[in-house]
């Protein structure tokens, strides 16, 4: 409220994983129905099964895959093409990424470019074409990671991690800080990881 933010009044935990005793499948399979598409072994390209939506699997997510031979762990999800990816173990280096893509952004507090001109003491926001350090958090953990922000009108806004992030999902979202972590300027949903 003392910042006169429109979310100052507005419950708290507004996301999905906060629905309560709710069955989830049950409620995404009633918001978003469902969608057959593959289940394929990332390392061999192998068809192994089939799925009703990449929207009812996370990654990491090792129960519900109905594969044998396992343990099978959800690595990568290609939304565009509703397809799984699925590998036998949940660590391999090939599952980081310190690259994150976002192709809008909703800034809530302050613009990054303008917040980091103002803490260099400058008149005028910097360049877009710049990037402006940053904190960031991907998931919901305690620890923010350091990285910058830069925007691209072609491709939208990418985060540089200073260090490899595991399991970046599209869809999810990334949340955007200043340096220090006291502020947050907003966020956006990722749309790719690399």
């Amino acid at each position: 409220e003392e910042a006169h933010l429109l979310s100052a009044n507005r419950k708290d935990s507004q996301g999905i994983c906060f629905l309560g005793k709710v069955n989830y499948n049950e409620f995404i399979e009633r918001a978003l129905g469902q969608k057959e598409g593959l289940i394929i072994e990332r390392e061999t390209g192998k068809i192994l099964g089939k799925h009703k939506g990449y929207w009812f699997h996370t990654i990491g997510q090792r129960k519900g895959l109905g594969l044998s031979g396992g343990p099978w762990f959800v690595v990568k999800k290609n939304i565009r093409r509703n397809i799984i990816l699925v590998s036998q173990g949940y660590d391999p280096a090939d599952q980081y990424g310190e690259h994150i893509g976002m192709e809008t952004c909703d800034f809530i507090s302050h613009d990054p470019w303008q917040y980091a001109a103002e803490v260099r003491g400058l008149d005028a926001p910097l360049s877009r074409e710049e990037s402006v350090e940053i904190t960031f958090k991907v998931r919901h953990t305690p620890d923010f990671t350091r990285g910058r922000l830069s925007y691209d009108p072609a491709s939208g806004y990418l985060i540089e991690s200073e260090e490899p992030i595991q399991g970046i999902a599209p869809g999810q979202y990334a949340v955007l800080y200043d340096t220090e972590h006291r502020i947050c300027f907003g966020s956006g949903m990722i749309t790719r990881g690399f």
